[in-house]
């Protein structure tokens, strides 16, 4: 690669060797080319042992095919920066390749950005750790960004994770972190506006993307929403969730479109999370044309997430509060067109808080396939659950509850089992292959509810017991038993 606005970092004493440390060399080499205007700082192959490198603005830092820019493994060749960390303002390590308050930038190329994060995951497990570790790429307050083509894979922490920046595009990229590598998430856009996820692959140890805002101990006067994010044509295996929401939604997540994704052994594959305190609103979310295999729970949404904070009675409490501006609302979210198959726990698990219910969730053209066999566990992270093994579809506190074309095959009954739910309409539900002696709809003081084009089953030649009606406030309109 040459050009007059083409920099070398070998011009500027980058041995890559694997051995030397050429943070100062590919330092320099950067400033040198921010100081002409901007241009490309070209990294041709080989083994460039580095600390943290900062970008400049109107900078496109390319890797070719070869080259491999390498974590030091000495956390004294990352520096203490001022960021944000699961959701808190705090001091943190710098990344790998960071930068603040940039414009017009980019990571390109053929290359692998390698993180050599085992030194990092063994001081996090052994609580030697004096500040968060380094994120692999991390830019904060940018505009105007986009990472596109390498592979990033070793991570220390989180892959990549652009702060609070906005127009961003993450195309091509692949990511690899070991299944069991602690917090090493694949995308995080985090208080960002207008991003785009695009043809990536990503495996990872934790949650493969994740939209998050901060969390309330930022302060409320200092988040931003994340909010037009776009995530699509992705492959995505191993990690803890395919798609995230929260917790750390404080800031309030908003307009987002996932489309075109397969999930494959993912714990879960859509995923909500947050609970009393947060505050926020997570709004308008379209799921659609997914494919997912092999995972413990397609959908879940959890409004009593308990990690960080197992036994807090204020969160964990399933009675009704007086709702307050830290009561987190999400609503309008619809998920269409989604294939699972080897479900292990359950079709999905929806529980929204009694005070402050989900509004407005749909489930359309949707088909869940259970698995033959499973050990049982828990579809999500909450206090008081009972563990679940190819269970059916279990909704609670939820208000305005669409289900059209779902079907739940294999599953131990119910296969739907709705709670504290108003305003609900099934059309065409499909479970004739249930197991089990129980219902197959279980209703629980539920209110206004339509079934329709849904059964009733045959069993041995006989009607099947369909459904179980309990609660104050349970009552049934069921039209046109059979199917259209």
């Amino acid at each position: 690669m040459t050009g007059p606005c083409v920099y070398n970092v070998r011009d500027y004493g980058a041995t890559g060797d694997g051995r030397t440390i050429d943070t100062r060399s590919i330092q320099a080499c950067i400033d040198a080319c921010a100081s002409s205007g901007g241009g490309t700082v070209w990294v041709p192959s080989g083994v460039y042992l580095s600390g943290s490198l900062f970008l400049h603005s109107f900078i496109t830092l390319h890797l070719d095919a070869g080259a491999r820019l390498m974590g030091s493994a000495d956390p004294a060749h990352y520096p203490i920066i001022h960021s944000r960390w699961e959701g808190v303002d705090r001091d943190t390590h710098a990344p790998l390749l960071g930068g603040s308050g940039l414009e017009h930038i980019a990571v390109t190329g053929r290359g692998i950005v390698d993180g050599q994060g085992e030194p990092w995951w063994n001081r996090y497990r052994d609580g030697n750790l004096n500040h968060p570790r380094p994120r692999l790429i991390s830019f904060q307050d940018c505009q105007n960004v986009r990472i596109e083509g390498i592979t990033a894979c070793n991570s220390p922490s989180w892959t990549i994770t652009p702060l609070r920046c906005e127009n961003v595009t993450i195309d091509g990229v692949t990511i690899n972190n070991p299944h069991d590598s602690p917090n090493t998430d694949g995308i995080n856009p985090d208080s960002c506006r207008n991003v785009r996820i695009a043809n990536c692959h990503i495996d990872v140890g934790d949650d493969c993307v994740t939209i998050k805002s901060g969390t309330e101990a930022t302060g409320r006067s200092n988040l931003q929403p994340c909010e037009n994010v776009t995530i699509t044509n992705c492959t995505m295996l191993h990690g803890h969730g395919g798609v995230v929401i929260g917790s750390e939604m404080s800031g309030s997540v908003r307009n987002v479109v996932i489309s075109n994704c397969v999930f494959d052994g993912t714990d879960r594959g859509i995923r909500f999370k947050s609970r009393r305190g947060r505050g926020g609103v997570v709004e308008d979310v379209r799921v659609s044309n997914i494919v997912m295999r092999d995972v413990l729970c397609p959908v879940t949404v959890n409004l009593f997430y308990a990690v960080g904070v197992w036994g807090n009675a204020d969160v964990a409490d399933r009675g009704m509060r007086t709702p307050t501006d830290d009561t987190p609302l999400f609503r309008r979210i619809h998920i269409s067109q989604v294939t699972a198959t080897g479900a292990k726990l359950a079709a999905g698990f929806v529980i929204g808080l009694p005070e402050r219910p989900v509004e407005d969730f749909s489930l359309s053209d949707v088909a869940i396939v259970l698995a033959h066999e499973a050990t049982a566990g828990f579809p999500e992270m909450a206090d008081g659950l009972e563990a679940m093994e190819r269970a059916g579809l279990y909704v609670c506190n939820v208000t305005g509850l669409r289900l059209h074309n779902v079907s739940v095959t294999a599953s131990e009954r119910p296969a739907l089992f709705l709670s504290d739910t108003s305003g609900i309409d099934v059309f065409a539900f499909d479970a004739s292959q249930s197991t089990g002696d129980g219902p197959v709809i279980r209703l629980h003081n539920v209110a206004g509810i339509l079934v329709h084009h849904s059964g009733p089953t045959m069993r041995n030649g006989h009607p099947d017991h369909y459904f179980m009606i309990e609660g104050d406030r349970s009552g049934l309109t069921m039209v046109d038993h059979g199917y259209a």
